[in-house]
C-alpha cells in the first residue's frame, strides 16, 4: 500500500506508546490523515493536534464507545484503510498463591482476569470486524489492496512469566487470531498482520525505577536495551507497506527468550 495523504488510519492506544509512535510515523513522514483512539483525553488531544489528526474518546471494551469513535474519525478523515491496534494493558497475579505474611490461600479474582481478555483480545477483535467491515465499501487500491490491519500481541503470547496468566492469554489469543482472519479477509484484499514486542519502553514501565529498565534491557541478548516505540512504528509501517505481508505474527524482542522469574 502506498502510503500518502489520500489514506486514513485508526491507531487504538494511539495517544502514547507504541500507538503514539505509529500514529506519529504515519502521518509526519506520509502524510497519513490519522484518527487516535485512546481514554487519555488531555494526551490525545494534544498529540492529534501536534499531527493534524483527531482524537476519539475510546473504550475499546464497550460496542457504543467504539461506534462513536469510527464514527467520528470517519467523519473527520474518511473510512480509514489502516487499523493499527496498540490499546491494550496487564496485571501480573499468581494462579493461586499464599499471602507472605498471613500465609492465607488466595486465587486470581476472575473478574481481574476477564478484563485483561476483553481489553487485550476482545477489544483487539471488535475493532478489526469494525474496521474491516467499513474497509470492505471502498475500491481496492492499484496495488491491489483495501485496507491493512496491523495487531499487537507480546512475546508473553508464547514465553509468558509468573504472574502472566491473563495477559499471556489474552496475547495469545491475538496471536492465534491472526491467521484465520487474514483468510477471513483476504477476498476482500484486506491484510492482517500482529506484532509481538519484546521489552520496550512503553507506559507500562513508566513507573519503573531507571535501575530496573536498565536491568531488563540487559536481559535482551543484542541490542542490550528496552526497545524504543519507534522500532514497534517502523515495523508497522512496513508491514501496512508491503504488499506480500500477510496472516504473519512477527516477534521483535532482540532474540529475548526469557527464563521463569
Amino acid at each position: 500500500m502506498e502510503l500518502n495523504s489520500n489514506i486514513s488510519a485508526v491507531i487504538t492506544g494511539g495517544a502514547s506508546g507504541l500507538g503514539a509512535a505509529t500514529a506519529t510515523k504515519l502521518a509526519r513522514e506520509y502524510g497519513v490523515k490519522v484518527a487516535l483512539f485512546d481514554l487519555n483525553e488531555e494526551k490525545g488531544e494534544a498529540l492529534a493536534k501536534e499531527l493534524g489528526g483527531v482524537f476519539c474518546k475510546c473504550n475499546v471494551t464497550d460496542e457504543a464507545s467504539v461506534d462513536a469513535a469510527f464514527a467520528k474519525a470517519r467523519a473527520a478523515n474518511g473510512q480509514e484503510r489502516i487499523l493499527v491496534n496498540c490499546a491494550g494493558t496487564g496485571n501480573a497475579i499468581k494462579t493461586a498463591s499464599r499471602d507472605k505474611e498471613t500465609g492465607e490461600v488466595k486465587h486470581f479474582p476472575l473478574d481481574k482476569f476477564d478484563l485483561i481478555i476483553q481489553i487485550n483480545l476482545v477489544g483487539t477483535f471488535r475493532c478489526i470486524a469494525k474496521s474491516a467491515a467499513g474497509m470492505m465499501t471502498l475500491d481496492p487500491l492499484p496495488g491491489g489492496d483495501r485496507g491493512a490491519i496491523v495487531n499487537t500481541a507480546s512475546v508473553a503470547a508464547e514465553d509468558g512469566q509468573i504472574g502472566q496468566a491473563a495477559y499471556s492469554a489474552s496475547k495469545g489469543g491475538v496471536v492465534g487470531m491472526t491467521l484465520p482472519i487474514a483468510r477471513d479477509l483476504s477476498r476482500e484484499f484486506i491484510r492482517v498482520n500482529t506484532i509481538l514486542p519484546g521489552i520496550f519502553n512503553t507506559p507500562l514501565l513508566q513507573g519503573a525505577p531507571e535501575h530496573v529498565k536498565q536491568a531488563l534491557g540487559a536481559q535482551v541478548p543484542h541490542p542490550a536495551r528496552l526497545g524504543n516505540p519507534e522500532e514497534y512504528a517502523s515495523l508497522a509501517c512496513e508491514m501496512i507497506r508491503n504488499g506480500y505481508f500477510n496472516g504473519e505474527d512477527v516477534r521483535l524482542d532482540g532474540a529475548i527468550r526469557m527464563a521463569p522469574r
